[in-house]
């Protein structure tokens, strides 16, 4: 069969296989191609090779980032597989991803840019592309996504740093300037092609850095036309790689990772970033931002400053936590209330009710002695300090990043990165069909969809939102049946195996609370995971729906969607422990049933609060240990094994391009799940740190090794990042905000009901005696004695009578401020209770407008743009007016200039013809 006889044969059938095209619009024809790209669909039809690639060999340079001329650089690599070297059955679809693939090159082409193609040194059925852009379209497209170059010198003078002084031993702890020098400050203006003599160009090859070109580059690549459709055109690289047209699209690193390029002239900055910034030896010092920027672009680049600063800010949160933690520790031993649990006379004579119905049993107070001591360590005074310093660190950790970030903006020329600037995404142009009148231009543009429209995305993308969030509440309520179920068991096995030795205190203090607390929270860390998986799919599916206008857009409301999920899915049992375990459970006589059958949990002996501790370690440790298997080691191995599948001999020479190839694509989610993971971590140090004092040092730790790792793998395991512009870390700033506001509320919440904190607070100052001590005032001691009620064993129901009853019991305690049996308002609540509610109350109020008061005014006290940084800008804008005021000037009189000559040319005649005229 001839080309043309498959070429036609594919006509007929093209509308069978379209690969999952969604554009709007679509009819079933022939493909029809425009007019400009006619010889292109000649030279597809007729087999000719006029709109090819120019097909080259290797030359041999592995470091080479150059076409074979060694003239024009590799902006992009574009790599398909040649399917006439596969025999398939169905030829004709990988005729059309053929044609397809010619077309889109031809496109590329025409408008303006070169590609060179090369046949693979390991495989010989993959071709790689090589894209170059030469210097009239640099400066085409430099001009339409508003590049910023630089202008002229910055002549302000900066501030020297106040660290100046100890430069001596502060070097050590920065990247090596021998290696990395610090470059020349420039103002800078949005690029004009035809104002080009007025910016600073020295070298028009370093004019535009490769980042720049790459970002360039990608934006032809996700606009170029592959087909024609009837009245819809198809384009974009990212419909081409998901249609398998071709394998992968990536720019290049400018060398290996771990040995320097022999090419003359090759930065080699990936290089330098590997020794300096992610090599192991280099984990004690500060990150070269500039040169990661200017690598990576600004996003990475932002996310890394964003990283550095919040774990600079957490070393000093970790020194007050832990001096906290030490405090706890200490004072364990001499904890009046602990020493009473522990106490033979007092806590070992003190008889505990049953905390479930039937199967538990009696038991002593003194059995949770280790418990008790354990939660002084994080239920004291030092914890409600602690909770206020975070408080007011979270303030200042974001008010501070906001200078910082101020800073950055400015240095990295995205001050006046607008919402405007940003093109549309490509999947958004596709599907423009519809015309609106622009609000701000009053220009007829094209949308993809209506009011009604865009109302009925957005409504189905809430409505499935909201059903995955009811869908983990269920999960939780399923977790929550479990522990009670779970108790029961505990509590019968331990029942079973010990008999029916009531009071024996146990050998090991390993309670049915303690058992269930633990697998539950494995559990739980279990369906957490498998709920992230399963969401990020529909997340995604639903943000595609939507259909936003541009990528921040799009970015910004897949981050609500997946933060809302990840919210309830990481912390919902830690606000059920925190203030539902244990809140309403009645009293041994008449207690309180979930679903009218499971009676409502209790918190463990030794208190809630120790339950949250243990739950947050579990999630923390549990949920570190996974991302960093994702992150380090399945990339690591995935790249072992591409290596052994496809070694190749040691005489063969690989080139740069087709090394980059070996390594794992990016993600096309980017940093996203990089944010994600430390914006939920941040929860986790913030939102409950008044249970758990030591998790901003356990933060600080994971995040010493996160920046290294993170480093190392885009490094050296992943694919050159396409470079993109970015001002700020976008929607997770306000989602930071509303975490900090939420963490005050949370934390005195905690103190307040979840610690016993208040309650002992109000028994010392209102319901202490002076017997207990061996002076007058108040004192802690007795304080065990009045937080526990009486209940007669005569009074539990059939259905909650403990099995096998003990004799001579006839009294038993538990945790609750209840009259005793026999009082004329017996079981009912007494008046410590209300003070103790009162006090709760209060303190919740009070602590809170105190924390949010001081906010306030430390938001108001520290600006958010630095005074320096202010001068700056407004001398960039200056110069910039004045630059194009004068250019302006210079233009319109160069076009005046012959309009007045002639203008004086036609007087002077006129005046001359008058003078002669006068003569005669």
């Amino acid at each position: 069969m001839s080309n043309n006889d498959i070429f036609e044969m594919d006509s007929v059938t093209e509308t069978e296989e379209m690969e999952g095209d969604t554009e709007l619009g679509m009819i079933d024809e022939e493909v029809v191609y425009p007019e400009e790209f006619l010889p292109t669909y000649e030279s597809i039809k007729e087999g000719t090779t006029v709109a090819k690639a120019e097909l080259t060999e290797f030359n041999d340079k592995p470091d080479s980032l150059f076409f074979n001329d060694g003239v024009r650089r590799i902006d992009f690599i574009l790599v398909y597989e040649d399917e006439d070297k596969k025999d398939f059955e169905k030829r004709h679809t990988f005729q059309r991803k053929k044609r397809r693939r010619e077309y889109f090159e031809a496109s590329l082409m025409k408008m303006g840019m070169e590609l060179e193609a090369t046949i693979s040194v390991i495989d010989d059925k993959l071709t790689f592309v090589k894209v170059h852009m030469p210097w009239d379209v640099l400066c085409t497209y430099a001009e339409v996504l508003h590049i910023k170059l630089p202008i002229q010198p910055n002549d302000l003078s900066s501030q020297p740093s106040p660290w100046r002084y100890l430069s001596c031993i502060t070097k050590y702890f920065y990247p090596n300037e021998d290696l990395i020098r610090k470059e020349t400050e420039f103002f800078t203006a949005p690029f004009e092609k035809d104002r080009l003599d007025y910016f600073h160009v020295r070298d028009k090859d370093a004019f535009f850095t490769q980042s720049m070109r790459s970002r360039m580059a990608y934006y032809i690549l996700s606009r170029a036309p592959y087909e024609i459709r009837g009245s819809v055109k198809k384009f974009g690289i990212t419909k081409l790689l998901d249609g398998g047209v071709y394998k992968a699209a990536y720019p290049l690193h400018d060398c290996r990772f771990n040995v320097k390029s022999k090419e003359e002239g090759c930065p080699n900055e990936r290089f330098l970033l590997y020794e300096e910034w992610a090599h192991p030896k280099s984990f004690y010092k500060m990150q070269p931002l500039d040169l990661i920027r200017k690598y990576y672009g600004e996003k990475i680049g932002i996310y890394f400053a964003w990283l550095g600063f919040y774990t600079i800010m957490l070393a000093l949160a970790a020194v007050v936590g832990l001096g906290c933690f030490i405090y706890g520790y200490k004072t364990q031993e001499t904890s009046t209330w602990s020493k009473e649990v522990c106490d033979p006379e007092i806590g070992g004579k003190i008889l505990m009710c049953p905390q479930c119905d039937k199967e538990c049993k009696y038991w002593r107070l003194n059995n949770t002695c280790e418990a008790s001591k354990k939660l002084c360590i994080f239920d004291n005074f030092g914890t409600l300090v602690f909770a206020v310093f975070m408080s007011i660190w979270v303030t200042l950790f974001l008010e501070f990043w906001k200078r910082y970030q101020a800073e950055l903006e400015y240095e990295w020329d995205t001050v006046e990165f607008l919402e405007q600037e940003q093109p549309p995404r490509p999947e958004y142009e596709a599907k423009c069909i519809y015309e609106r009148k622009n609000p701000v231009t009053g220009v007829k543009e094209k949308v993809p969809y209506t009011a009604c429209g865009r109302c009925v995305r957005v409504s189905i993308g809430i409505g499935t939102v909201l059903f995955w969030i009811l869908l983990i509440v269920a999960s939780i309520v399923a977790i929550t049946v479990y522990r009670l179920a779970a108790f029961f068991a505990f509590s019968a096995r331990l029942r079973a195996e010990e008999g029916l030795k009531e009071l024996e205190p146990l050998k090991e203090y390993v309670t049915p609370q303690m058992a269930t607390s633990v697998t539950a929270s494995l559990i739980s860390f279990v369906v957490i995971m498998i709920l992230n998986i399963l969401y990020e799919r529909v997340a995604i599916w639903i943000t595609d729906f939507e259909l936003p206008r541009t990528k921040t857009d799009y970015e910004n409301s897949l981050t609500l969607k997946m933060f809302l999920f990840q919210f309830v899915n990481y912390y919902s049992s830690c606000f059920y422990i925190a203030f539902a375990k244990g809140k309403a459970v009645g009293y041994p006589g008449d207690p309180v049933y979930l679903l009218g059958k499971y009676r409502n949990e209790e918190c463990d002996p030794g208190g809630c609060l120790i339950e949250l501790t243990t739950q947050l370690s579990i999630i923390m440790g549990g949920k570190a240990i996974w991302n960093n298997i994702q992150e380090v080691l399945l990339p690591w191995v995935k790249n072992l094994i591409f290596r052994y599948c496809t070694r190749v001999g040691s005489e063969k020479v690989i080139p740069r391009w087709e090394q980059d190839y070996q390594l794992q694509p990016v993600s096309k989610l980017g940093l996203f799940y990089e944010y994600l993971e430390m914006v939920i971590q941040f929860g986790f140090v913030t939102l409950f740190v008044a249970s758990f004092p030591l998790a901003p040092i356990l933060a600080l730790v994971n995040n010493l090794f996160e920046i290294r790792v993170d480093a190392w793998k885009i490094t050296t395991q992943f694919r050159r990042v396409v470079p993109e512009k970015a001002q700020d870390i976008g929607a997770w700033q306000p989602i930071l905000q509303g975490v900090a506001i939420l963490a005050v509320a949370t934390n005195a919440m905690i103190i307040a009901f979840t610690s016993d904190m208040i309650p002992r607070l109000v028994y010392y100052w209102s319901f202490s005696v002076y017997p207990y001590g061996d002076y007058p005032g108040h004192t802690m001691q007795g304080y065990i004695n009045s937080s526990l009620s009486v209940f007669n064993t005569n009074d539990f129901s059939n259905f909650s009578m403990p099995i096998g009853k003990v004799p001579n019991i006839t009294f038993c305690r538990y945790r609750d401020f209840r009259f005793p049996p026999g009082h004329h308002r017996q079981y009912e609540y007494t008046m410590q209770y209300w003070h103790v509610i009162a006090a709760k109350m209060a303190f919740i109020i009070v602590v809170e407008h105190i924390v949010y008061l001081t906010k306030f005014i430390l938001s108001y006290v520290i600006p958010d743009v630095p005074y320096a940084v202010k001068e700056q800008i407004k001398r960039e804008k200056y110069l910039t007016q004045v630059i194009l005021h004068e250019t302006n000037l210079k233009l319109v009189s160069k076009r005046l200039k012959p309009v007045i000559d002639d203008t004086f040319k036609v007087t002077e005649a006129s005046t001359a013809m008058d003078e002669m005229e006068l003569d005669f």
